[in-house]
């Protein structure tokens, strides 16, 4: 297996931006080949990796973002469930078909994003970037990486196959000595979109927003596109800030057959929150949560349209006038939620519900199942238009 080292290729770790040095070493790198950064802290603009590589960071080097947006050119990306004009990432792929990507090692990729967000919010001709942006590969692997301070989301998977994330940290609210990045907001840590089957394991993260999100496009668009995320297993991960594992909203692709297995939350908002409003249609189906852990004793949120309790399933995510008693019309744009199953889950939260399932007047939400669970809120259980509610061995009580 060959190796490509940046270093040869005239990349220094001086904080020059050395963005072309790096990419000729991409570009240089033979199919099977690995693509090398060493110790130290390379600065880059936008890279774009290619099919049949390995970009490995190795251990004390860190990838570090530009703070000059020219270095990150504006292209079109899927983004919030839509295609959109957008920043670049730090690593990329282009539109293009590629295959079997790996990018591994014990260094840090590190996205620059508070001065990025604040440049691109300012100069305001596109959505904020990714850390990472991998799309339309099969085969993807990322293991042993710290992704850390992206403008928005930390890791963005877009129509891939075979995807493993394991032994990874991202990072989008704090940084390594748990100092708080400055003004990011919407800091996904990792976003399944539109994926299918996907394995993330062993892994810890510590996010400004959704720690994991599975997705699946928005409204009309995402339902044309029809690109649903299948088969993706979450588990044996820790979740330290954030609002847990998340399902939508844009989920109009569909999205089904996910399991969240073994994993601990430590101070995030939830456990699980299942987002299917009016507009998107499809379908959210078979999702599992078991073997979880919650300890939450942040209230820098409690109880509102963007969040819930510990466990919840809102229909009415992100509202800010609706009435779960006034049925609407159902069109193409109604969404169908069947089969949400909670079995082995402690919680206990001070902000929000312990658990809060809300589904649709005019198409009530089905086969919720809780099994063993016992949660604690600020607030007991709500529970309105869902159909077929099964409980087993459940304990939910509330501090007020």
């Amino acid at each position: 297996m060959a190796i490509f080292n940046i270093t040869d290729y005239g990349a220094k770790p001086d904080g020059t931006v050395c963005t072309k040095e790096i990419q000729a070493t991409i570009d240089a790198c033979d199919k099977g080949g690995t693509v090398v950064i060493p110790e130290g802290c390379f600065v880059s603009g936008a890279l774009y990796l290619k099919s049949d590589m390995t970009l490995r960071l190795e251990n004390g080097a860190r990838l570090l973002g530009s703070s000059d947006i020219a270095d990150f050119p504006i292209a079109g990306y899927p983004f919030e469930g839509l295609d959109q004009l957008c920043y670049t990432s730090l690593i990329n792929t282009s539109n293009a078909l590629f295959k079997n990507i790996t990018i591994e090692g014990e260094g840090v990729i590190d996205a620059n994003g508070a001065a990025l967000f604040a440049a691109e919010m300012s100069e305001n001709k596109a959505k904020r970037g990714r850390a990472v942006c991998i799309r339309n590969t099969e085969n993807v692997t990322i293991k042993g990486v710290s992704i850390r301070q992206s403008p928005s989301w930390g890791l963005h998977i877009i129509y891939c196959k075979n995807v493993l994330l394991e032994n990874i940290e991202v990072h989008t609210k704090y940084d390594e000595n748990g100092n708080q990045y400055e003004g990011i907001y919407n800091g996904d840590g990792i976003d399944i979109d539109s994926c299918g089957d996907v394995v993330i394991r062993n892994s810890l993260i510590a996010s400004q927003d959704d720690c994991i999100a599975v997705k699946s496009g928005r409204n009309e668009e995402g339902r044309r596109v029809g690109i649903p995320s299948v088969n993706v297993t979450i588990e044996n991960c820790v979740f330290k800030s954030g609002f847990g594992i998340a399902v939508g909203s844009e989920m109009s692709g569909g999205v089904k057959d996910v399991f969240v297995k073994n994993c601990k939350f430590e101070n995030t908002h939830s456990i699980a929150s299942v987002k299917a409003i009016r507009g998107r249609g499809a379908y959210i189906k078979n999702i599992h949560y078991e073997n979880c852990s919650l300890v939450n004793n942040n209230t820098e949120i409690s109880d509102t349209k963007w969040f819930r309790g510990a466990l919840y399933i809102d229909g009415f995510y992100g509202d800010d006038v609706s009435d779960p008693n006034i049925p609407s019309e159902i069109n193409d744009g109604t969404p169908e939620v069947d089969g949400i199953y909670f079995k082995n889950i402690t919680a206990r939260t001070i902000a929000g519900n312990a658990v809060y399932f809300c589904g649709l007047p005019e198409r009530h939400f089905k086969n919720i199942y809780l099994e063993n669970v016992k949660a604690r809120g600020k607030y007991g259980m709500i529970v309105k238009n869902i159909d077929d509610l099964k409980t087993i061995g459940v304990d939910v009580t509330s501090d007020e």
